[in-house]
């Protein structure tokens, strides 16, 4: 092959040198951006064909061997030997529950511990009365009993009794109990809810407990029928107290603030006790009222039971047992034999004993010519001449005279004719808060609002 001279070389290379400069004068861009193609394709290619680091199979490998001496493990080991742990563990009582059947779901295997628990007279409270009882153990690690303790309430309502059962050597039994007596702690609790069907179901499915939703009705009772105005959208927000032993929640207290959306209408209360002392030198009275200051204690309670299903109101109706239609002059109350029934309002016992079809039955005066009646008890605890006021148990429901079931039948008369029991307690007077408690009053319901306000977002919250 022949091969160019550099003579012939020289002349071909002004050439291209010469049209190069010429594309560049008219097509700068153009020869720009190819001389950065051609170099960015050089730079790929001397990435791509870089040396690569040596195989590590070719590197070469060397073997160390030594003599590692064991650390002492004998006191480790003696160490765990002796180390000792204990248990805890929290169970229910049950109605079948016998003292052996509770330790071993306590995981306790402790004849010992049973044999004291069937024999001594603190420890039988424990499965006497009521299921449900909270009792903790701590146990050793071979299952036997160290400590048992348990809370309940004691009949002050503001103290709890504490259960404690301790294993003590060097006693006959081998075991010590003893019964301590120790103040609730109070705690405040928001709670909200929807009426589908009742107010009680409503309470249920919001986990609040029965007495709260006593009070909510008895709160509000002057200004809805519980039992006949609810309507299904109607929705509720209450704070109220827990009274905690140990913390845990044995009580429920007294509802501090409520509010109650009935067909659209609110309706709000706070409970406000005035500072000092009334004129026998005791503590002032503490009511509900409304957050503008108005009391929702009246003159007379709408009900002589606490908040319960009715089963025959103030109309004509069948008479079970003289069967005939006539009058019901009055409102029957279904509620089980031996519950309380107390009067509605303040007042004087003008009668107490047994008369006709009303059987055993308490007759009370009240002011402005108001007469109640409290027929069917099973028992009077009132005597004729007797003052009563608001809210006293005066006997026990019962079945006395015509009735064919333990029910309450209650009546209102004014100037000796009778009333719709209810309309009574809406037109009875509200007692009015003085003006000297007004500022802290005032100063209480802003806080309570906010309350109010808290206890409506858990509804929210849930419906999200």
């Amino acid at each position: 092959m022949r091969l160019p001279t550099p003579s012939r070389i020289l002349p071909i290379s002004s050439r291209l040198l010469h049209g190069l400069a010429e594309r560049l004068r008219h097509h700068p861009k153009r020869v720009t951006a190819s001389l950065a193609a051609l170099l960015l394709g050089t730079g790929v290619t001397a990435f791509g064909v870089a040396p690569l680091a040596p195989d590590a199979a070719d590197l070469p490998v060397r073997q160390i061997v030594e003599v590692v001496q064991p650390l002492p493990t004998q006191v480790q080991t003696d160490a765990l030997a002796d180390f000792r742990f204990n248990l805890f563990r929290t169970e229910n009582t049950r109605s079948s529950d016998t003292a052996d059947a509770l330790l071993k779901r306590l995981n306790l295997d402790d004849s010992a511990a049973a044999a004291f628990l069937r024999a001594d007279p603190n420890a039988q409270v424990i499965l006497a009365g009521r299921p449900g009882k909270a009792v903790t153990v701590e146990a050793s690690d071979s299952q036997q009993l160290l400590k048992l303790s348990m809370r309940y309430p004691s009949d002050d309502e503001t103290l709890f009794k504490r259960l404690v059962i301790e294993r003590a050597a060097g006693t006959a039994k081998g075991f010590s109990s003893r019964v301590e007596t120790a103040p609730y702690t109070r705690s405040a609790r928001l709670a909200s809810g929807g009426i589908q069907t009742s107010l009680f179901a409503a309470t249920d499915d919001a986990r609040i407990p029965d007495g709260v939703a006593v009070q909510i009705a008895e709160i509000f009772s002057g200004d809805i029928d519980f039992r006949r105005a609810l309507r299904k959208g109607d929705r509720f927000n209450v704070v109220y107290e827990t009274l905690e032993a140990d913390g845990e929640a044995m009580r429920t207290g007294r509802v501090l603030s409520a509010e109650f959306v009935n067909t659209g209408k609110t309706f709000q209360a706070m409970w406000f006790q005035p500072p000092g002392q009334d004129a026998a030198g005791a503590p002032n009275k503490g009511s509900y009222y409304t957050l503008d200051g108005r009391s929702l204690r009246r003159a007379f309670l709408s009900s002589p039971v606490e908040f319960s299903r009715i089963s025959s109101g103030f109309a004509m109706r069948f008479h079970p047992v003289l069967q005939k239609w006539r009058a019901h002059l009055g409102t029957d109350f279904a509620a089980t034999t031996g519950t309380p029934a107390r009067t509605v309002g303040d007042g004087v016992v003008e009668f107490a004993g047994v008369q006709n079809g009303y059987g055993n039955v308490v007759f009370i005066k009240h002011r402005n010519n108001h007469e109640t009646v409290y027929a069917h008890l099973s028992k009077i605890n009132v005597q004729r001449g007797q003052s009563v006021s608001q809210g006293q148990t005066i006997g026990l429901v019962g079945s006395t005279g015509w009735a064919t079931g333990p029910h309450l039948h209650f009546e209102v008369r004014v100037n000796g004719v009778q009333q719709d029991p209810m309309a009574a307690a809406r037109q009875s007077e509200a007692i009015t808060l003085s003006k000297a408690d007004l500022p802290l009053f005032n100063q209480l319901a802003a806080g309570t609002q906010n309350q109010l306000l808290a206890a409506a977002s858990i509804s929210q919250t849930r419906a999200e």
